[in-house]
């Protein structure tokens, strides 16, 4: 089977009064993957969201995504239409409005402006439900959101993510304040979710990484480390060196 890339990050660089955050940095990931995106605090994991966003402009390089598209600096509205989608670590839904009138505001992001005041139509309402139905709050659709736990926001917000049909979500620390129950549903929910699209998530729990993640890419000041499967990036010693530390291997097996 060819392998697909979704996403290229060709040679960026990104300085900050003379001090680059990332440093020529190469990167990519193919349809279809889970990647699990580690390192230390300050070694460019939420830059580099931030310029597939482009909410940071980088000094030079190209940000390739779909295979052919050169989306370096393109505006936020531009992105989330051609399939890019992002999630921060804390969860930003309305609070006021239940779990069901939430994912029916997402549906916004891809709705013609003529359209948005009109009700559901038969299709988008079967989309709502599917979507809440796969991220375990079908349940929970006439809930006001501020009832919701911290870990139920979380999936919520996915929700709102996958009704816009992204062919790219990118995720920070989604299961930061999670309980252990909550992290496991979430990571068997991310790779639900991956079938259909690539998943990049940033992630400081490495027990978490270690029981879901496949492939995994550690930065370190700015350049990628190394990359490869959990297995080996675990026993790596640079890794252990620069990022795990001392007594990683209980911590990985906790």
């Amino acid at each position: 089977m060819t392998e697909r890339k979704i996403l290229e990050i060709q040679g960026v660089t990104v300085s900050f009064d003379n001090f680059k955050v990332l440093d020529g940095l190469d990167f990519s990931m193919n349809y279809g993957e889970v990647r699990f995106l580690i390192g230390p605090n300050g070694a460019g994991k939420t830059t580099l969201l931030d310029i597939i966003t482009s909410k940071t402009a980088p000094s030079s390089g190209k940000v390739i995504f779909d295979g052919h598209l050169d989306v370096t600096n393109w505006v936020e509205h531009k992105l989330v239409r051609h399939g890019i989608a992002r999630k921060f670590q804390t969860p930003s839904v309305f609070s006021s409005l239940t779990v069901y009138e939430n994912v029916e505001a997402a549906i916004s992001f891809r709705t013609p402006k003529l359209r948005l005041l009109r009700p559901l139509n038969g299709e988008q309402r079967d989309k709502v439900e599917s979507v809440l139905e796969m991220v375990g709050l079908q349940d929970r659709a006439h809930t006001p959101a501020e009832q919701l736990s911290h870990g139920e926001k979380q999936w919520l917000e996915i929700a709102m993510l996958l009704i816009q049909e992204p062919k790219l979500m990118l995720l920070d620390e989604p299961v930061a304040g999670m309980s252990r129950a909550e992290r496991d549903r979430t990571g068997e929910l991310l790779h639900r979710i991956g079938g259909d699209r690539a998943v990049l998530v940033i992630e400081h729990d490495m027990v978490f990484v270690r029981q879901f993640a496949s492939i995994v890419t550690v930065l370190h000041m700015g350049s990628r480390l190394c990359e490869g499967p959990v297995e080996e990036i675990q026993n790596d010693p640079e890794v252990i060196e620069v990022y795990l530390g001392r007594g990683h291997k209980q911590k990985m097996s906790a």
